[in-house]
């Protein structure tokens, strides 16, 4: 299968986790024999095409007004993602499949979706409402409005968790058929990956008699590091040597910086900022325990990064993370915000370190047989052949063959005659036949 995959990020542009995992999953169906193609952004005015492990990646360049506001922005990145697909058709690129991730691309899969009269698929990753716990303005709401629209286009959704499968069926009324979970995954030897010394890097952090409590990711409100804040006191009154490491950047830093001082405990926590991956690594490998206070938290791979690197994890049991971790077995789980619970569990790992030792082990073995990589592209290889197998059996496609419209080779298709549109079968602005699309009653959410 030849794939079409759009993201707004892809590396060595990370500001999530959607690039890490686009170019993971890629790099594992092409591994299994698919045809991937990236098509994403550039912070370069140039477009650029690059091979990488059989990948093809396009970036689209800059070359448009500045945008006056973060939507205009995501409007001209869509505008410049299909303008640069139509050219890659023209000159020879063809595709049996569009596959998306997250709203910023919704525009461009559409589309494209209607444009080459391909399938398209959407990988939901988190959303507003979850981010943000409700809507709360104006731009909020129009965010969610454009994921409700990428699901209602989507022939089928893919999300990471049982968790978002519920979140996305209460918030969008997707119908069950629609949805499927495979979850996220990491290739272990990147986590494990060591150069020089790890302990004289951690030594820049923290003394050699101090336990670690390393915490690595974004830093936003839903990561719930003001939980973190609030147990230190407890795990402090108990272990005085304890040092927390805080890597990572976000708009949240400022506060977190602020709140640090106010409850006096600025020189116990070290705020990193941003982390090369070999010194994460070190730290992964030299501290006592990863912690993930997270208050919303769709997967958690970055429960899955630190199993991967061998570090007892602590988690909140919210959202994905209580599905990656089995609590006493391969981590701990907090209640969720609740900061003398995450004490408790972190004051476990600190105080039994052959009990948490056993769990790292654990948790590498579940990483090896439920979120490996190949497992994952294989599951996603069901969904891209389940999707095409309706596809060919639609009617959507058989009126576009027996139009003869098809052009051999680039995969264009041009417009359906007016013939089938009379026929009252094929509907040019709704989503693609099939049994995973419900009727839809022209209002938001409005699933029948």
């Amino acid at each position: 299968m030849r794939v079409l995959m759009l993201i707004w990020e892809y590396p060595p542009q990370i500001v999530g986790g959607i690039a890490p995992h686009v170019h993971d999953l890629s790099l594992a169906l092409t591994e299994k024999g698919q045809e991937v193609t990236v098509l994403t952004r550039s912070n370069d005015p140039r477009e650029t095409m690059e091979r990488s492990k059989g990948i093809k990646v396009f970036r689209v360049g800059r070359s448009a007004p500045e945008p006056p506001d973060f939507v205009s922005w995501v409007m001209q990145l869509n505008l410049h993602l299909m303008e640069k697909a139509v050219s890659m058709v023209e000159n020879g690129e063809s595709f049996d499949l569009i596959h998306a991730h997250d709203w910023l691309v919704a525009y461009a899969g559409k589309g494209l979706k209607h444009a080459f009269r391909k399938p398209l698929i959407a990988t939901i990753h988190a959303t507003e409402w979850g981010r943000n716990n409700g809507l709360h303005n104006e731009l909020q709401r129009y965010i969610s409005n454009v994921e409700w629209w990428l699901a209602f286009e989507a022939w089928r959704v893919i999300c990471c968790s049982r968790y978002m499968r519920a979140e996305l069926q209460r918030i969008f009324q997707l119908p069950a058929n629609k949805l499927r979970v495979i979850p996220n995954g990491v290739y272990p030897e990147l986590f494990r990956r060591q150069a020089g010394d790890a302990r004289a890097i951690r030594r820049k952090y923290a003394a050699d008699d101090e336990q670690v409590v390393f915490y690595v990711g974004r830093l936003v409100f839903e990561k719930g590091l003001d939980l973190l804040l609030e147990a230190a006191p407890k795990i402090l009154a108990r272990k005085e040597k304890v040092k927390f490491i805080i890597a990572g950047k976000g708009p949240y830093a400022e506060h977190l910086h602020d709140r640090a001082r106010q409850m006096g405990l600025y020189h116990k926590f070290y705020f990193t900022g941003y982390v090369d991956d070999l010194t994460r690594n070190a730290l992964f490998s030299t501290a006592d325990v990863a912690v993930f206070p997270s208050l919303y938290e769709p997967f958690g791979i970055v429960a899955l990064e630190a199993m991967a690197a061998g570090t007892p994890v602590v988690v909140t049991d919210t959202g994905g993370l209580g599905e990656v971790v089995h609590h006493g077995k391969n981590g701990l789980k907090a209640f969720p915000n609740n900061p003398d619970s995450l004490a408790d569990n972190i004051l476990s790992v600190l105080t039994y370190p052959e009990q948490a030792a056993a769990m790292g082990a654990q948790a590498r073995r579940d990483l090896e047989t439920e979120y490996n990589w190949g497992k994952i592209a294989a599951q996603t290889i069901e969904v891209y052949q389940e999707v095409l197998g309706e596809y060919k059996q639609s009617d959507w496609h058989r009126q576009v063959v027996r139009a003869g419209r098809e052009l051999p080779g680039t995969h264009w298709i041009r417009p359906v005659p007016a013939a089938a549109l009379r026929s009252g079968r094929y509907t040019p602005t709704g989503a693609e036949p099939g049994p995973s699309r419900p009727a839809f009653n022209g209002q938001r959410g409005g699933y029948q």
